[in-house]
């Protein structure tokens, strides 16, 4: 089925902040005497805080700890909220893909206050039809639940995912969504395509560059 919808990922994907999670994922940690390496909880950026404290820290610290560290990790992500910065040419991918008949819809797994911020940096508002916050499911990222409730936001029949982490193919892939990844959340072209991406760009410009040769060619 021609997929008529394209679901982005925000964080790491449309705006820089992958290693600001990180850091303060490391500051919540600390909070509680753990501490774990910041290359180490990077590679766990991408997933939703349900899950990344058991895969970081094991299920131990997830069921004496879990919510505590959640409640830590949003004190300590919201002061460097205002440093967040969408990436080099988001409004222009989103006006094209767009402009070529697809349904645009961000799956994010971000706080509500977070994801609002970040559509206010990149006019997301007037560019997408609909998002997703972490209030939308109860299991986020790499579960597929985030992608499908973003397919059915906007009634769309099948979709193109566009994601940053190996969290967002594995995700795609048990939706059943073929996926492209740009490199901006720090994962390596080689873990991104084991994880399922078609094809890997370094930037958003060079994909919109691209599009023609990718399921977001349009019709």
């Amino acid at each position: 089925m021609a997929a008529d919808t394209a679901i982005f990922d925000v964080d790491g994907t449309l705006v820089d902040t992958n290693y600001h999670h990180a850091l303060a994922w490391f500051r919540a940690f600390r909070r509680y005497d753990v501490t774990l390496p910041v290359w180490r909880l990077h590679r766990a950026i991408g997933m939703g805080g349900d899950q990344l404290v058991a895969a970081v820290a094991g299920e131990r610290v997830e069921e004496e700890h879990g919510d505590g560290l959640r409640a830590a990790w949003a004190e300590e992500f919201q002061p460097l909220l205002k440093e967040v910065q969408p990436f080099e040419g988001v409004r222009e991918l989103l006006t094209d893909v767009r402009e070529r008949g697809f349904t645009v819809v961000l799956a994010s797994s971000g706080k509500p206050d977070h994801v609002d911020a970040y559509l206010d940096l990149f006019g997301g508002r007037e560019l997408c039809e609909a998002w997703t916050t972490s209030e939308d499911v109860e299991q986020t990222k790499p579960a597929p639940d985030l992608l499908v409730v973003a397919l059915e936001k906007v009634g769309g029949r099948s979709a193109v995912v566009v994601g940053d982490s190996v969290w967002d193919f594995e995700a795609a892939g048990r939706a059943g969504f073929p996926g492209y990844a740009i490199r901006t959340g720090g994962f390596s072209v080689e873990e991104l395509e084991e994880s399922g991406a078609k094809e890997v760009f370094d930037s958003l410009p060079e994909l919109r560059e691209q599009l023609d040769r990718t399921d977001l060619a349009g019709t």
